[in-house]
């Protein structure tokens, strides 16, 4: 028998503590976007396969639609709301726009997030290692292209600072 009672959480979302009574089985998307109402978060194909709902949890990349949002309490979750700092954009943010690194913009958020983590990582070195580990972010309009330059160009402004 399912427990139908809703729990008390406190999440952590781009600095601010959010307090809600959600039923367990409720996804970390769903809290983002219908109870916290941060809609950048997109939710794209609810299976994990498309990473449009890509969001930072203690600055590693999570799928927030294979994540609980009650198994989340006590960790910092980082939204799209919450890449830029005091106004300004964050090099990631600002690359994306340079390099034409998105289209439609639907995937954009996921992408922007999956970056930002993925230079928090410091794992990949080369444009081919880059793509491999940005694979899990899918567009679908064709600006994959643009997005591993945007990324390049950061890590590579970071690694002569």
């Amino acid at each position: 028998m399912l427990n139908s009672e809703k729990e008390s959480i406190t999440l952590n979302v781009n600095g601010e503590n959010h307090h809600l009574e959600i039923l367990p089985w409720v996804s970390l998307l769903d809290a983002l976007r219908e109870r916290i109402h941060l809609t950048g978060t997109k939710k794209g194909c609810d299976h994990g396969q498309c990473g449009a709902c890509t969001v930072l949890i203690d600055g590693k990349r999570v799928l927030s639609c294979l994540s609980l949002a009650v198994m989340k309490e006590g960790t910092e979750i980082t939204t799209v709301e919450g890449i830029a700092e005091n106004g300004n954009l964050h090099p990631i943010q600002q690359a994306f726009i340079d390099h034409d690194a998105f289209q439609c913009g639907y995937c954009t958020p996921g992408q922007i997030c999956s970056a930002v983590g993925l230079l928090n990582e410091n794992k990949a070195e080369t444009r081919e290692e880059v793509q491999d580990l940005m694979s899990g972010n899918l567009c679908r309009c064709g600006a994959n292209r643009g997005i591993i330059n945007a990324v390049m160009s950061v890590k590579q402004m970071m690694s002569h600072e």
